[in-house]
């Protein structure tokens, strides 16, 4: 396609669209049932006129992806095999990921190619492993992030937390999961704990093998939604439950601490019977955040406390008129969940610092080198 190089480029997620992704599916898109909407339609309509066809990325690899569009001879849904490299150039967050509306070009040689991105309506971003301060996307353009959860061992309810930050902030909405309901005779009293940390959010409790409360899964979570958690939990198995299929490898956990291989080893997009999809995604060892308002939201109940403080800047220590120390000495905030607010604000602020430092470091560079190409056509450029 000879006019594809003069299409819009790809799409900065610095700066996402204000469209939502579970905004009514346009009747007549093949796509509707992959969450292609009457929005989509209009953001896309200038790659169209280049002749390029719309795409959700369903699996990401090297250099190379999978995608779902319709044949522009059949209107048939068909997954086809791209070339990522056009647009990999980009940043970690900005590169393309599972769940991305894409513009592809199936002329482009040697292979057919990705061209471009659409503006992510959500995006889950978390800290890359290690003590850099990258982000890296797990998925894009979902509804609902499952955050699942083994009742076979108790909870851990500060990663609960954690996870429910990352989803926040995501601009999604969470859904916490408890799996493995079978196993246990507690399952209603574990419920409520997770539910003490989870303000606003729902907390159900699911059995894949007896079929327990997955009905009620599949009401709660319609459109793009993704499912993350640790090794272990019962993703897989969930997965197949949903799906009615055998789509993924389940192996067991290990019976000592209910921890699990990683049997799913790449973030992967299905397309659920009743309509909707879900990204399936490896188990997470590490879910560092990446800054933003998330903790705040997933911490609701203590930003509410903190809007009685006697003093709007009130640090929570030896203030008077502290009403999150308030209920710390009542009981009534459990001294761990401060302990993981804390933490999680801190970490927050650690990302900010470096992201700061990194944008400040970025705008150096580029001063310096057009001061560099400014000397040498004849004088400085002065800021």
């Amino acid at each position: 396609m000879s006019n594809a190089a003069s299409v819009p480029s790809f799409s900065s997620l610095s700066s996402l669209s204000s469209f939502s992704s579970s905004a009514t599916p346009g009747a007549g898109s093949p796509l509707a049932g992959h969450g292609w909407t009457p929005e989509l339609d209009e953001l896309f309509a200038p790659f169209a006129e280049a002749g390029l066809l719309p795409a959700r990325i369903v699996r990401i690899d090297r250099g190379q992806c999978d995608a779902v569009l319709a044949d522009p001879d059949t209107g048939e849904l068909r997954t086809v095999r791209l070339d990522t490299r056009p647009v990999g150039d980009a940043d970690m967050i900005n590169c393309p990921c599972t769940g991305d509306w894409a513009a592809v070009d199936l002329d482009a040689q040697p292979m057919a190619a990705v061209t471009a991105l659409l503006p992510r309506s959500t995006a889950i971003i978390r800290k890359v492993a290690g003590k850099r301060s990258d982000g890296q996307v797990l998925a894009a353009n979902v509804d609902t992030v499952l955050i699942a959860a083994s009742l076979a061992a108790d909870p851990d309810l500060g990663r609960i937390e954690r996870f429910l930050a990352l989803a926040w902030e995501s601009g999604a909405e969470p859904l916490v999961v408890l799996t493995k309901a079978d196993l246990v005779d507690d399952a209603e009293f574990i419920r409520a704990d997770v539910e003490a940390v989870a303000p606003g959010v729902t907390v159900l409790v699911v059995s894949a093998e007896t079929g327990e409360g997955i009905d009620v899964l599949r009401a709660c979570a319609p459109g793009t939604t993704v499912l993350i958690g640790q090794s272990g939990v019962g993703k897989s198995t969930l997965t197949n439950a949903l799906t009615g299929t055998e789509v993924m490898t389940v192996q067991e956990a290990r019976a000592a601490d209910q921890k699990g291989r990683h049997t799913t080893t790449t973030r992967e997009l299905i397309p659920l019977p009743g309509g909707g999809v879900l990204i399936d995604t490896p188990g997470l060892r590490e879910v560092g955040l990446y800054g933003g308002e998330g903790v705040d939201l997933a911490f609701a109940d203590i930003a509410e406390l903190a809007e009685r403080c006697r003093f709007h800047d009130c640090n929570h220590d030896t203030e008077p008129g502290c009403a999150v120390r308030a209920a710390l000495e009542d009981g009534s905030l459990p001294q761990r969940r401060m302990d993981s607010y804390l933490k999680l604000q801190r970490e927050n602020e650690w990302i900010a610092s470096r992201s700061d430092a990194r944008v400040a470091k970025a705008r150096l560079n580029k001063w310096k080198a057009i001061n560099k190409s400014m000397r040498a056509a004849g004088g400085p450029v002065k800021r």
